[in-house]
């Protein structure tokens, strides 16, 4: 406790504090008396681990180059010049469920802009998950094929399992039923339809033949109380997915709207790849396309605006339960651990009654399929021989 020397006689051996730790210590202590003051130096504070900067270039570089505007790309003409030039057929697949009040305003807007004014497109084909308004009806009434995706493949337990339901399943299917060597998907239930929602997502592919994949982003208006506030919605976007992809897949950490319902994709890629069943698979498709393809051929556009309808907090939590299961596993996986298999995949959800709260239990678990050349049937489909 210091270093000894001689001290005058009135002076007491020791203070009252190395007193104290004496008779409080339960091991032999040495008590060692200084003449003068001792100097003490501090230890440094642990400092953390050095920033890698390296990630934040590399993202920085790729927001530069791959980033896109849907206005680069209105020169219709010029882009069924290349499509040909190319020859490329375009297929747009349209996932439903329940959408009677939008459907026939999205068909109307690109059949008329994309086969008949121009013809960007090969084919347009609605997939729906059984709805059960007048979403089929008005389709086929407009002369669109209308598939229900679960009648697409043979009825075998392995690819039909009934729990499987979900946008993901739907957009997998769509695969088999969808012929051409770029596919395209937009969500339904877009009110502010635009021409630009199509060739914004395509546009990149068809000018740019290294990208395999590119994601549209927008302003997200919410309707609160009446008034719409401008960049309010995506909220399972900002509070779930964006945080989850930075902490783990800081690569991923550009993408605007990485949930964005827009995408559109290489057969060659989007067959190589799985496909989470549920509210996962947008989240999952970029994860698992990167890991294959690098961050450099993937793209991303601003589409501008898109106008839909906004869920409820209940069915926002439930995506976003998916979401984080759909990033664990794939994290897991990584680090060559079933994360999954030791978590729990049912969600207690609070239900509000008029003066009470209740407990509702949802089983909610992230189910995907293979990538789809896998599958026998789609392999004789495409004149794929198996290896």
């Amino acid at each position: 406790m210091g270093a000894a020397a001689n001290a005058p006689a009135d002076d007491p051996a020791i203070g009252a504090t190395a007193a104290e730790v004496l008779a409080k210590s339960k091991l032999p202590a040495l008590v060692v008396r200084a003449a003068h003051t001792l100097y003490t130096f501090p230890t440094p504070e642990p400092q953390p681990a050095p920033v890698d900067f390296t990630i934040s270039v590399i993202v920085d570089k790729w927001f530069a180059e791959n980033t896109f505007h849907a206005r680069e790309f209105q020169d219709l003409k010029r882009l069924v010049e290349l499509k040909e030039k190319q020859g490329l057929t375009i297929s747009l697949g349209l996932p439903t469920l329940n959408e009677e009040k939008t459907i026939g305003k999205i068909i109307q807007t690109v059949r008329a802009q994309f086969m008949e004014r121009h013809r960007l497109l090969d084919e347009i084909v609605v997939i729906d998950s059984n709805s059960t308004d007048r979403t089929a009806e008005i389709a086929q009434g407009m002369g669109v094929p209308v598939v229900k995706h679960p009648d697409v493949l043979p009825r075998q337990e392995k690819w039909k399992p009934d729990k499987w339901r979900g946008k993901g399943e739907a957009l997998w299917n769509s695969l088999y039923i969808l012929r051409g060597d770029l596919i395209a998907w937009i969500d339904t239930d877009i009110v502010n339809i635009h021409p630009r929602f199509v060739y914004g997502i395509l546009g990149p592919l068809i000018r740019e033949p290294h990208l395999v994949y590119v994601k549209g982003f927008y302003q997200r208006p919410l309707k609160m109380a009446g008034a719409a506030e401008a960049r309010g919605g995506g909220r399972v976007t900002e509070l779930t997915a964006r945080p989850l992809l930075n902490l783990f897949y800081p690569e991923l950490s550009g993408f605007v709207q990485p949930l964005a319902g827009e995408y559109a994709g290489r057969r060659s890629a989007l067959e190589q790849v799985p496909f989470f069943t549920g509210y996962g698979v947008e989240v999952g498709l970029l994860i698992d396309i990167w890991t294959k393809f690098g961050l450099q051929n993937i793209g991303q556009v601003d589409l501008d605006e898109r106008v839909h309808r906004n869920q409820s907090l209940t069915a926002l939590s439930k995506m976003s339960f998916e979401i984080v299961q759909v990033v664990i596993k794939r994290v897991g996986q990584k680090l060559g651990i079933a994360l999954m298999d030791e978590l729990n995949a049912s969600m207690k959800l609070i239900r509000y009654a008029q003066d009470d709260f209740q407990l509702d239990v949802a089983d909610i678990r992230a189910h995907e399929r293979p990538p789809i050349i896998t599958v026998p049937e789609y392999r004789a489909r495409r004149g794929i021989r198996s290896a």
